[in-house]
């Protein structure tokens, strides 16, 4: 063999010097302890006759307890947190749970101010096209009560009028001309026209403001206002009617409509805003008087 060979080595891999330090270290602690335990025992103590046996330090080098500690402690911690996500997950589960909550609290109370804010509407509604038929049926009682108020006066320019009039299937069957003409071809074309209070047309009407554009197509330029136009011109009776006359309910000097007699028993005007511009008979409802202007 040659001198250069390599020999292995038996020795043992030296240990390193942090474990030495930790075997010398526990080794002392123990030896200490034995000793000062010796020294405190009684002067007559009877000399030890048993081996005691130390601990290895192979054992400690394991670490097995350290390792089960720390094994432990970190489960501890796993589990800890695994606590807190679980909370926190459950907190915001809380969180949104309270906010959809109070979103659809807010949607409910909304559509019931909503429901509440329609059956208003529906009502008052209701209340006031009940008061407008109400309103409706008392002019045409006071219109019957009128009606019979008047008679003694309709009778007597009936015997003023009787020398100029014809008689009155003549005055119904006769047919308008002239500017009586233009005012009834008017009156007829607005018929179906809606009725608004205070309207002069072109689509809407009262009555005065109809009875005025009618006579206006004649070139007659009427007052605005109802008793103003029913106190124009001359009184004439109902039965001696002719196209063109200007009808009346109420008093002459204080009437509250007026309309425009077309011929053949019928009148146009605007009547209210449940019928608008319509043609009656005047059996539908009975006029005051009327007066003639042409």
């Amino acid at each position: 063999m040659s001198h250069t060979a390599h020999i292995p080595s038996h020795r043992k891999p030296r240990r390193s010097a942090s474990k030495l330090a930790l075997r010398a270290g526990v080794a002392g602690g123990v030896l200490g302890t034995i000793a000062v335990a010796g020294a405190a025992g009684p002067a007559n103590a009877e000399p030890v006759t048993e081996t005691i046996e130390m601990p290895t330090l192979g054992s400690l080098e394991t670490g097995t307890g350290l390792a089960s500690a720390v094994a432990a402690s970190a489960e501890a911690s796993q589990q800890e947190a695994l606590d807190q996500s679980l909370q926190t997950q459950e907190n915001l589960a809380l969180q949104k749970a309270a906010k959809e909550a109070k979103t659809a609290k807010a949607e409910a109370d909304r559509k019931a101010a909503a429901e509440k804010a329609e059956k208003a509407r529906l009502k008052a509604e209701a209340e006031a096209k009940a008061e407008q038929e109400r309103k409706e049926a008392q002019e045409r009682a006071s219109r019957t009560s009128e009606r019979t108020r008047l008679t003694s006066t309709s009778a007597s320019d009936d015997s003023s009028d009787s020398g100029s009039s014809t008689g009155s299937g003549e005055s119904q069957t006769q047919a308008p001309s002239g500017s009586a003409a233009a005012i009834v071809a008017f009156a007829r074309a607005q018929v179906g026209d809606s009725y608004v209070t205070g309207g002069t047309g072109p689509n809407s009407w009262d009555c005065s403001g109809l009875v005025q554009a009618a006579y206006r197509q004649a070139g007659i330029d009427l007052p605005r206002i109802s008793y103003d136009q029913s106190s124009m011109g001359t009184s004439v009776s109902l039965s001696n009617l002719q196209p063109g006359d200007i009808l009346y309910w109420g008093s002459r000097s204080g009437s509250y409509h007026v309309a425009i007699y077309v011929g053949g028993g019928n009148y146009v005007g605007a009547q209210n805003s449940s019928t608008g511009v319509v043609e009656r008979s005047l059996d539908w409802d009975m006029p005051s008087g009327a007066v003639r202007l042409l």
